[in-house]
């Protein structure tokens, strides 16, 4: 019984360690721009507060701000496993399986998985994006090799 227990430990670990993970930090990657960005932010909530004369405002302000810059701010941690990817931010964890995607379009900051085997208006909306972090080569082989399997089992006759 204990032999068992240290086998399935051991493939746990080794399942944990094919995984690739990656952060990305914006705010660290372009030091100029986060201070002109962090200046903006301020200067808008002094803005707001002065021309209001509200403190209620301008906290409505910084939180706007604040929450709509809080993939800049912090850092986004990625996943990716055979069974699929985690993007994990100080705010959500999202986990979608591979087989919930069909294709992906790298650019140059990053990848956008698409739900859809032909580009859509939609796949902005249903997709994920993964920044690359400065691992791009990496990420798009394991993305090549998880999306590119699926498309290889058979799932009827394409036209």
């Amino acid at each position: 019984m204990d032999d068992s227990s240290k086998i399935s430990g051991n493939t746990e670990v080794s399942a944990e360690a094919a995984a690739f993970h990656w952060s990305c930090h914006p705010l660290r990657k372009r030091p100029l721009v986060s201070v002109l960005v962090t200046l903006f932010v301020i200067l808008a909530v002094a803005y707001v507060y002065y021309s209001f004369d509200s403190v209620g405002f301008a906290l409505l302000t910084f939180i706007v701000f604040s929450l709509s810059l809080a993939r800049y701010y912090f850092p986004t941690h990625y996943r990716l496993s055979e069974k699929g990817v985690t993007i994990k931010t100080p705010t959500q964890t999202i986990s979608k399986q591979w087989s919930e995607y069909r294709s992906f379009y790298p650019d140059k900051n990053g990848v956008l998985l698409s739900p859809f085997a032909e580009p859509s208006r939609l796949e902005n909306f249903r997709g994920i994006y993964l920044m690359y972090g400065g691992k791009r080569e990496q990420i798009l082989s394991l993305i090549g090799q998880y999306i590119g399997e699926q498309e290889k089992s058979p799932n009827g006759m394409s036209s």
